[in-house]
């Protein structure tokens, strides 16, 4: 076996983490040879919490888990990490807007950015899960300045994961069937998941379907509202598939892309070929080489419908930024 690589996850006795810890721990990310640490942060409420969870890892025996680190501080859980995986944030409260979630979690990320600069290793990645992800993001990569832009990510996985299932249930396949699909911009109900170049079973989507008003309309609605939906179905947010998409993103960093194939997540926009205003964290369709090498996939064809649908989640996230302009 290699020596063990050091994966730091936030907000550790939350659901998400509940969920992913395990996962990761049993080779499912990494593989099946890889030998990891788990560094696990969270607030000093829940350190107790976090007992439990780091009780049930070990009672898992899990052969590839060689250490397992707790902490309230983020300059330990981020010490040597390879890959942080901030999974902790404030929930929206009753009456919260948006914007204010952005207001309350930003310095979160301001702390959790220098920990990151400071502590983490030479080659630390960085997937952000906590909402909103890609201003949180921003705000942690803009405090982290000697990690390379390169490696930032936020989360929208989930949301392509979501737009493929209701396609192939549309089409009545297999959602491996479902291939080229596109999250654009922001993990908000402003998201665009682009239909426009997805394939079912190797077919433009749009022939397959044949049904354009349920694509731009219960189809789009249905990806982006989701999340609300499960929240009044369970009475509670997304957690399990939350963490799948955060392995999912992570693999497909780590994994060479199938050739023609694309998947999603939001990088730094800086000198994108799509217009988007540099600046920002924006979901494109992404290419890995599987040595963690990702581009964005360019040439795409944008109809002036996904152009409009494009800029306006890039106008959501300029006015994110604005909100937090001094924590950047």
């Amino acid at each position: 076996m290699s020596n063990p690589i050091r994966v730091a996850v936030t907000g550790g006795a939350g659901q998400i983490a509940y969920s992913l810890l395990f996962r990761i721990g049993n080779g499912e990310v990494f593989g099946p040879e890889q030998p990891v640490i788990l560094q696990i942060l969270e607030i000093p409420q829940a350190m107790d919490a976090l007992k439990g969870v780091v009780m049930e890892l070990k009672d898992s025996a899990q052969p590839l888990v060689k250490d397992i680190i707790t902490s309230d501080d983020p300059n330990v859980a981020f010490k040597d990490a390879n890959w942080a995986i901030l999974v902790g944030g404030k929930p929206r409260g009753p009456g919260m807007v948006r914007a204010d979630l952005i207001a309350a979690n930003g310095p979160i990320f301001v702390d959790q950015g220098k920990a990151i600069n400071d502590h983490a290793a030479d080659d630390v990645r960085v997937v952000v899960v906590a909402n909103p992800c890609n201003s949180n993001c921003l705000v942690a990569k803009a405090n982290a300045p000697d990690v390379p832009a390169d490696r930032w990510f936020a989360m929208t996985r989930l949301d392509e994961n979501r737009a493929k299932s209701q396609l192939a249930d549309k089409a009545g396949v297999d959602v491996t069937e479902v291939t080229n699909v596109g999250i654009w911009g922001n993990h908000s109900a402003t998201q665009f998941p682009n239909f426009e170049h997805a394939k079912i079973g190797g077919k433009p989507a749009e022939e397959v379907i044949n049904d354009r008003e349920w694509l731009e309309g219960e189809f789009i609605t249905t990806v982006q509202k989701r999340g609300a939906a499960i929240i009044q179905a369970r009475g509670k947010s997304s957690a399990a598939s939350a963490a799948n998409a955060a392995l999912d993103t992570i693999r497909s960093i780590i994994t060479p892309t199938p050739e023609g194939d694309w998947f999603s997540a939001a990088i730094p926009s800086d000198g994108n070929p799509y217009g988007i205003e540099d600046g920002l964290m924006y979901s494109f369709p992404l290419r890995s080489d599987g040595n963690g090498n990702v581009e964005i996939v360019a040439g795409l064809d944008l109809t002036d419908y996904a152009v409009t649908k494009a800029k306006a989640t890039e106008e959501e996230l300029k006015g994110e930024r604005e909100a937090i302009t001094d924590l950047l």
